[in-house]
């Protein structure tokens, strides 16, 4: 698969619970992005807040047993994050959350010493839930390709978000499950024009889309009978874009078509397989 890189998820870190039948998963976006990452090759870190209760120590446990570096995460009083879940049929139905607990009410702000940690980092990932915004001038000038998921299309679409965020970002994500294609592109040529480089837009079963700056090209779902949809945009994502990464992207370097290609094809297969266990990625718990 090439060779490895080291690679980080910067942000948020939750316990997806399961109302139905009590029992949590460890998840957030950078905490997938972190595990997705490392299941894909990589050498794969953590850095964000950690709260000082059960689901914590959990996620701390799970990520350690997995090999994901979290040696530099810092742990705070206060609670955790948690989203309360239910699943029907697979799918999974959003019920309550509070927002993310200590990780975001209190994130970490980089001083000289994260800032030299992060600069060792090929690829850094962050997101909208992780109320990092502030910290990303920071990272724009490392050699680290940075990457920050918008989550939904109508939540952060705002042009004055995408101002404080896209000037500092190499790669934007989406989630835009009702566009057509041409909307697809429109939207993307508009966020770019905010200063990312490139755009990944998920579309749940109809697909994916990535503008490279120029032109878009499509991707494929590979249909399962899904066991658990938590994490299917995020592990479609992280085996994108650390496949591109393999096939030599870099912050100067536009990734080929044939790359762009390989991509596409490698992450509808993680996806697909992730869709056929429980919770983003396992290690569940009761609670």
């Amino acid at each position: 698969m090439g060779d490895t890189y080291k690679v980080i998820g910067f942000g948020d870190n939750v316990a997806d619970r399961y109302t139905n039948v009590r029992i949590m998963f460890p998840g957030g976006n950078a905490v997938n992005f972190a595990v997705y990452a490392k299941e894909a090759g990589m050498d794969s870190s953590y850095l964000g807040v950690f709260g000082n209760d059960d689901i914590a120590e959990h996620i701390k446990a799970s990520l350690t047993e997995i090999g994901v570096d979290i040696s530099h995460c810092v742990t705070k009083e206060g609670e955790s994050g948690f989203c309360d879940v239910r699943l029907e049929d697979g799918d999974r139905i959003f019920e309550e959350w509070n927002e993310g607990g200590i990780s975001t009410k209190e994130p970490m702000v980089l001083d000289k010493k994260e800032i030299d940690y992060l600069s060792g980092f090929a690829f850094i990932h962050s997101g909208c839930y992780a109320n990092l915004e502030s910290e990303l001038p920071k990272l724009k000038d490392l050699n680290a390709i940075l990457s920050f998921d918008f989550s939904e299309y109508e939540e952060y679409k705002e042009d004055e978000y995408l101002e404080k965020v896209c000037p500092y970002i190499d790669i934007a994500q989406f989630s835009t499950d009702d566009f057509s294609d041409e909307e697809m592109e429109t939207f993307a040529k508009h966020v770019c024009s905010y200063g990312t480089k490139y755009v990944l837009m998920t579309q749940g079963s109809k697909g994916q889309t990535f503008y490279d700056g120029e032109r878009c090209y499509k991707g494929e779902v590979h249909m399962v009978e899904p066991v658990d949809t938590m994490g299917a945009g995020d592990s479609f994502m992280t085996a994108f874009t650390m496949t591109l990464l393999k096939r030599g992207w870099n912050k100067d370097t536009r990734p080929s078509e044939k790359a762009i290609r390989e991509s596409f094809e490698t992450a509808a297969e993680f996806s697909a397989k992730n869709c056929l266990r429980e919770g983003s990625f396992g290690y569940k718990k009761s609670y």
